[in-house]
């Protein structure tokens, strides 16, 4: 981007992910439930109102339908409960001390769930601006105004979709996995150290704390995906991207296991070549047109448009193909070199087999089967469980059920 500084970059980058969404989200929220209570009460800064209006607006219209029930009630409750202590005792040290107390035993029975602590919290507040709002009414009027401009900011103002940076997490992921077997193709190349072959290995394990970091950004793509009018088929997008994230959660598994026959194999050769000069120029190849098929396959999973979907899935097709091909010549290679290391044929056997589990992890056939099986699993438990979301989603015409 000429002629734009880098530090303005960055930011414009910041305001498109989550945190800074919610930020402007909820600040726009807070005051325009502000400015409506001005206007529609008589009394001055019913501050009440954007409290609510802060808790009820969520990133996703999904949060905001689902949790501002929860949320409306949590505020209601400690509203009143806050009044009722203002109008007897006022607030002091052990008033205060009182109402938290009342605040959270109350909170749990009237079933607020995870927004306990804001039954509290709403009190404290409003127990100290309580000289501003003199009947309980004002207070529950305020908190009405609040959650319904929040509920109605998300449903005019259709939050963002994170269909992106999830397909980005995804993405990063595959090519972490893809650099990483065309090094263990080059490991493979002559001779190996144990150290090296270990660290390979740890490498292989720190996947998990990606898969992680990954599963979180889908999460949130997932919940963005859900109920949000500017998406048709959000079934079928979530469902897309989460069998995708398994099967890479499962190949960034037997890549862990691949590793460690690897490092067997290390131990076992020490003061000779992991294998010979034929097989190592095989298992090379093999292990760079592995790395081709699973960027392929993300390529696959996070592309949206059809044209490019065709594409890639073409791409994943050839990279298969090319794998299988080259796997027999590898196993045909191996089974030549038995005679002269037969102590460890088990070892060839589980480096076939891992080979194997990955590319039949990847298969076109097995994940369009996957995909169908589970888009009629998630509808139908959508349908069953949230009848009432199923209703909603029809009207907004944002999910695929």
């Amino acid at each position: 981007m000429p002629g734009v500084s880098a530090p303005v970059i960055k930011l414009v980058r910041r305001t498109t992910e989550p945190v800074g969404a919610q930020t402007l989200r909820s600040t726009a929220a807070a005051v325009i439930a502000y400015v409506v209570a001005v206007w529609t009460l008589p009394h001055p800064a019913p501050l009440t109102a954007p409290l609510t209006a802060l808790l009820v607006v969520q990133v996703t219209l999904y949060a905001t339908l689902t949790t501002g029930i929860r949320r409306v009630n949590s505020v209601v409750v400690g509203v009143l409960i806050a009044t009722a202590f203002s109008s007897l005792v006022g607030l002091s040290w052990w008033s205060l001390g009182l109402t938290i107390f009342a605040s959270l035993i109350i909170g749990r029975l009237v079933r607020v769930d995870e927004f306990v602590p804001e039954v509290a919290i709403s009190a404290m507040l409003v127990l100290g601006v309580s000289q501003v709002a003199s009947t309980a009414w004002d207070r529950v009027l305020e908190t009405l105004i609040g959650a319904g401009v929040g509920l109605l900011f998300n449903l005019l103002f259709a939050p963002p979709v994170w269909v992106q940076s999830a397909g980005a997490s995804i993405d990063s992921l595959a090519r972490a996995m893809g650099r990483m077997l065309r090094a263990m193709g080059e490991d493979v190349d002559g001779h190996i150290s144990v150290r090296r072959a270990t660290d390979r290995l740890h490498e292989a394990r720190r996947l998990d704390h990606d898969i992680v970091e990954v599963d979180a950004s889908l999460r949130q793509a997932e919940e963005g995906l859900t109920l949000n009018p500017r998406v048709r088929q959000g079934l079928l997008y979530r469902v897309v991207l989460r069998t995708g994230l398994d099967t890479l959660e499962i190949c960034a598994v037997v890549l862990r296991v691949l590793s460690r026959t690897l490092t067997d194999l290390a131990k076992a050769r020490t003061d000779e070549a992991l294998f010979p000069a034929d097989v190592a120029e095989s298992l090379r190849q093999l292990f760079g047109q592995m790395a081709d098929a699973v960027e392929s396959f993300s390529e696959l999973i996070t592309t949206p448009v059809a044209e490019n979907a065709e594409e890639a899935e073409d791409r994943l097709a050839r990279a298969l193909a090319v794998s299988r091909a080259t796997r027999d010549r590898v196993a045909d290679l191996l089974l030549e070199d038995v005679s002269e290391h037969p102590g460890q044929w088990q070892l060839h056997g589980a480096l076939l087999a891992e080979v194997d589990r990955i590319l039949d992890e990847l298969d076109i056939d097995k994940r369009t089967e996957r995909l169908g099986k589970e888009l009629d699993r998630r509808s139908a438990q959508v349908h069953d469980r949230h009848p009432w979301l199923h209703a909603v989603s029809r009207r907004l015409g944002g999910t695929r059920n």
